[in-house]
């Protein structure tokens, strides 16, 4: 029993709550780096080019152009935002699916206007 007692038992050498945790290294100190939004990240960009002498060789984020997409543009529902795939004829109002058709149908006048200013389709009659 007294050899017991002197040596650590078989628990206490598995208890890792006892083990020193050095988690954190002694010589690590906070860098005083300070990191910028996409907004700031901008404006040094138009800053830094705006100080460049003018040449039409560089691309630039601000340059770069892009060609029309050759894929057919995406209609969207103008009441919930899912897939547009239908049309109203009468209202102008694209729509998901019959019960959406006939919330359209039931608008008061008006109401498919506002609508459709939403994605600036709307008709101003002056």
């Amino acid at each position: 029993m007294s050899s017991a007692s002197e040596s650590p038992s078989l628990i206490e050498q598995a208890d890792f709550s006892t083990v020193p945790k050095p988690f954190k290294s002694e010589s690590w100190k906070q860098s005083n780096k300070r990191y910028k939004n996409l907004k700031a990240l901008v404006t040094d960009e138009q800053k830094r080019l705006a100080s460049l002498p003018p040449s039409d060789d560089k691309a630039t984020y601000f340059s770069i152009e892009a060609p029309p997409s050759l894929r057919p543009q995406k209609h969207w529902c103008d009441i919930t935002g899912l897939p547009g795939r239908y049309k109203s004829a009468r209202h102008g109002l694209r729509f998901y699916n019959v019960e959406i058709f006939k919330a359209i149908d039931e608008m008061a006048p008006g109401a498919d206007q506002q609508y459709l200013s939403l994605r600036n389709a709307n008709v101003i009659l002056r």
